[in-house]
């Protein structure tokens, strides 16, 4: 049977991602329209289609080049799949937390931006096509590049994050239609706000698994060559569950909510939950929630009036 808990993640990340670019490209087609311009509408439709592509490259470029690591030094696959997959969460920590914050902050202007920008590239007269094109190219890679890089990070549960990615992306496509063709009002604000939060979650279990697989990489390396065990700094011979990096252990559920089987199985995709958790993962956990979460609040508390009137 299929374990489907893994494409929760993605699908969540992707559904909110692809509602960005859905009022973006929404946003730019009513711009078209009220400017009497429809007929550049066809670049619209190529800019999404060509950012969808665009990001789906980067993610095969992404997987292939792991693989071709892999391949081309086969003694390091030990090391190279955990350090690749340390690097990928990372990448993605960084991307999500930025635009968690820089999207809740600049909803406000998003409206008046892209009117901006579209009224400056219909003034390129023979240009204008391009000018509307690359508006939404940059705006749907920017959204889809954010996804790519989270599932690269979880590249080694295979194809079912990327299943999850499509079903986001569909229900992404659904709600723009329903927003910009069947005049149906969503609380597009409390969408957003709802979907933070769980992406603010889905992000703090990244980095437990970050580190986690940094600890991999320390072990194989430590293992590997024997002037590196200075590496794993910690080293308590007493404890029954050791870690290289990651301290003594402080939570241990594996008799009571295992993460190998359902319902832990899913907490462990959607939150990053484990049932057996380091002090440093503790620490890191509550400092990222603490940090980044204080961060997203403070700025949904700051009147974004101009964003709700887009946007409902």
């Amino acid at each position: 049977m299929v374990d489907f808990s893994s494409a929760l993640p993605t699908f969540v990340i992707t559904l909110r991602e692809g509602v960005e670019a859905a009022i973006v490209v929404g946003i730019i087609l009513a711009c078209l329209k009220k400017a009497k311009a429809e007929q550049l509408n066809g670049w619209v439709y190529n800019g999404v289609l060509a950012g969808i592509v665009a990001s789906t490259l980067v993610g095969a470029l992404f997987i292939w080049g792991i693989q071709a690591l892999n391949g081309t030094y086969p003694e390091y696959e030990a090391v190279i799949e955990p350090l690749m997959e340390t690097v990928f969460g990372l990448i993605a920590i960084i991307l999500l937390s930025w635009m968690l914050i820089w999207m809740t902050q600049q909803a406000r202007y998003l409206k008046a931006e892209i009117e901006g920008n579209v009224a400056l590239a219909i003034k390129q007269g023979t240009g204008a096509g391009w000018g509307v094109f690359g508006l939404v190219f940059i705006a749907v890679l920017r959204e889809g590049f954010e996804t790519v890089v989270f599932i690269t990070a979880q590249f080694q549960q295979g194809i079912v994050p990327v299943l999850g990615a499509f079903g986001g992306l569909t229900g992404a496509i659904l709600i723009g239609f329903m927003l910009f063709k069947l005049g149906v009002k969503i609380n597009i604000r409390q969408f957003f706000q709802v979907m933070g939060v769980l992406l603010l979650l889905i992000v703090a279990g990244l980095v437990v698994g970050a580190l986690k697989h940094c600890d991999q990489t320390a072990v194989a390396l430590a293992q590997m060559k024997s002037g590196l065990e200075a590496l794993c700094f910690y080293n308590d011979p007493l404890a029954q569950y050791h870690s290289c990096l990651l301290g003594p252990m402080v939570w241990n559920t594996t008799s009571i909510l295992p993460d190998n089987q359902f319902p832990g199985l899913a907490l462990k995709a959607l939150f990053g939950y484990r049932a057996k958790i380091y002090l440093v993962q503790a620490l890191a956990y509550l400092l990222f929630l603490f940090t980044i979460g204080s961060i997203y609040f403070n700025s949904l508390s700051v009147p974004s009036s101009g964003s709700a009137k887009t946007q409902e």
